[in-house]
């Protein structure tokens, strides 16, 4: 697998951010001609990453939210969303429907299960106080 293409982003961990995120990240993907339905999975997984990274990483303080994004000569866009916050204790429990470590009820803890359900593969490490790293896999079916 070769990387064809790649970007890397850096910005401020507020809410407002979040539609840049998903907006790069799609005109950045374009290049290999999803479909909407594809582009609109790869926006609504990189939405839900980044508001983790900002509602539990950071705890809605400021940090700052990095997105690597690299395309493959096989059709793979490989998604990285990183941050430097509180991190996750316990990852499998955190990737659990319905978890949530928010104090609101706004949140209903589904954030990993989208993720999952619009990619092909999500991977998750952090380390406590070091932050935490989400890793975004999806192939892009070439139209015939």
């Amino acid at each position: 697998m070769k990387v064809i293409n790649e970007m890397h982003l850096k910005f401020l961990s507020k809410s407002s951010n979040e539609s840049f995120a998903r907006s790069a990240v799609a005109a950045f993907v374009l290049e290999l001609d999803p479909t909407i339905t594809e582009l609109a999975d790869i926006k609504t997984a990189v939405s839900e990453a980044v508001t983790n990274a900002i509602v539990h990483g950071y705890q809605r303080e400021s940090g700052m939210i990095y997105i690597d994004v690299k395309l493959t000569d096989e059709n793979n866009v490989i998604i990285k969303i990183r941050d430097k916050g509180v991190g996750i204790e316990d990852i499998k429990q955190a990737m659990q429907p319905l978890f949530t470590t928010a104090e609101s009820e706004e949140r209903a803890g589904l954030g990993f299960a989208v993720m999952q359900s619009f990619t092909d593969n999500v991977k998750v490490t952090s380390a406590p106080q070091k932050g935490t790293t989400v890793t975004l896999k999806k192939r892009i079916i070439p139209l015939k």
